[in-house]
This record gives structure tokens, C-alpha cells and sequence, in this order.
């Protein structure tokens, strides 16, 4: 392949960043990455990407909720009734979305107040201490909001081009799993739009690509972060410094379908 190419295959590297601490509220994950690298020899770069698990910046921020403590409503109890969850697990999901889309048994697909169309408003007790006494844990308030915040303090130690993804594991339309998804981004290009742009290999025009990058970046992070006990939450993701950008970006927010153009209604 010519390198003259204007789009060069870039030559990509994640891997998961062991050491860091459990994290509880007011801990600086910024931090705690810049010492994890620092420990393995290595420091942050230009054009450096890390995708943090959506979990530990819910955690820092004190995004956790005793379900103990909520009082149902009636839209809850019949949320509740339709779909077998708990009345209390029904009314946290209520107070989380926009919208309910689908209810059903097996999850309740609501649209979150951020946009994004997920299970359960993403509220989950995995990896949650206290998860079987009924905690659990929220998303972010405002995750591009997060992500900028943790791009400024990344920014500190030194690299003026680092990415910050928010990762979180959203099932699909018509696939069976999960995928890590972008649902906060600082630093990086959400979207490369390749429409009249580029050309495929017979030199026609590209009339309908546009790459979710903060998304495709996301999936690789949270592929090496594990969804388990890995206790690896962060990942640093190398050779895709063309999507960094100086300044924040638009953010995860950017990338969402409009609702008028929602096909899955």
C-alpha cells in the first residue's frame, strides 16, 4: 500500500493498564493512570487515547444509589408489574431516562437523559460494592462533561494531545452482546465522515460512510479491559493520534441518531 496514501492504515495498539487502585468518590483517576504508567516506565504521549470504564468515573463522582431508599410511584409499580423488576429498580430506571421505550422482562430499553438508548438506563450492580444488598450504580451526570474534566487534568501531566473516551457495554439492534461504547469523549473526532471524501478501491466516490470512531475506539478498550474481575478499567489505546484533536470536540453527545430520525421505533 502506497505511503502516499491521504489515509494511511494507522498502526494501532490497546492494552489494559494494570495497578490501579479501587476507586471511591473524590479519587483522582487521572492520577491514578499517570502513576500506573509511570510504574510500567512509561508516560503519556501525543496522540494517546484512554478509554475508562464508565464504572470508576460513576464511582469517583458518587453516582451510587441504595434502592432501599427510593420510594415507587405509581408509574414505577406499573413498570415494575409489566416487566418483573423490582418496584424500587423501576423507579431508579424512571429517574434516569427520558423515555421508556421497550419494557420487557429480559430489559427495559429507555432512552437516558443524556440521549443515549441503552438497558436498564445503564443503572448497574456489577462490580458495585454492595451490589447484592442493593446498591447500585448510576451513570455519570453528564459524561462528555466528565471526559473533559479528566482530559484537563491528563493534560497536566504533560500531553497536550491525549483523548479521553468513557466506555460503557450497550447491547445492540438485532445482535446478540455487548459492545464497549463511547458515551463521553474529550480530545478525539466522535465521527469521520467519509462522504465525498474519499473513494473505494474502483475509484467510486464514498456516498454513505461515516466512521463512528470515539465508538470503534471504545470497543477496542473495552475488549481489553475485560467485563469481569480483571480489575483493569482503564486502557491505553497507541496509533491513533489522527483522531486526537486539540481541543475538546463536540463530544460522545455528537454521535447520537436525532429521535425524528430514530428507525427502530
Amino acid at each position: 500500500m502506497s505511503a502516499e496514501r491521504e489515509n494511511p492504515v494507522p498502526d494501532i495498539s490497546v492494552r489494559a493498564l494494570a495497578g490501579l487502585p479501587m476507586f471511591a468518590p473524590g479519587r483522582s483517576i487521572a492520577q491514578a493512570i499517570c502513576t500506573a504508567l509511570a510504574a510500567d516506565g512509561d508516560a503519556l504521549r501525543d496522540g494517546d487515547i484512554c478509554v475508562i470504564a464508565q464504572k470508576i468515573v460513576s464511582k469517583v463522582e458518587g453516582r451510587t444509589v441504595d434502592l432501599a431508599g427510593l420510594d415507587p410511584d405509581a408509574e414505577a409499580l406499573e413498570l415494575a408489574a409489566r416487566t418483573g423488576r423490582g418496584a424500587a429498580m423501576a423507579q431508579a430506571i424512571l429517574d434516569e431516562s427520558a423515555e421508556i421505550m421497550r419494557p420487557h422482562p429480559a430489559a427495559i430499553i429507555a432512552r437516558h437523559r443524556t440521549g443515549h438508548v441503552l438497558a436498564n438506563a445503564g443503572i448497574d450492580a456489577s462490580n458495585v460494592e454492595g451490589g447484592d444488598a442493593g446498591t447500585v450504580l448510576l451513570w455519570p451526570r453528564d459524561p462528555d462533561a466528565s471526559a473533559r474534566r479528566l482530559r484537563a487534568e491528563l493534560r497536566e501531566a504533560g500531553a497536550p494531545r491525549v483523548g479521553v473516551v468513557i466506555a460503557d457495554s450497550m447491547g445492540r439492534a438485532w445482535r446478540i452482546g455487548t459492545v464497549g461504547t463511547a458515551i463521553g469523549c474529550a480530545g478525539l473526532h466522535v465521527l469521520e465522515d467519509r462522504r465525498g471524501r474519499a473513494v473505494d478501491l474502483y475509484g467510486r466516490t464514498l456516498q454513505a460512510t461515516v466512521i463512528a470512531v470515539a465508538d470503534s475506539i471504545a470497543a477496542v478498550g473495552a475488549l481489553a479491559m475485560g467485563e469481569g474481575d480483571e480489575g483493569t478499567p482503564v486502557a491505553l489505546v497507541r496509533g491513533a493520534g489522527r483522531w486526537t484533536c486539540e481541543e475538546d470536540g463536540p463530544g460522545a453527545a455528537s454521535g447520537l441518531r436525532p429521535v425524528e430520525q430514530d428507525m427502530f421505533r
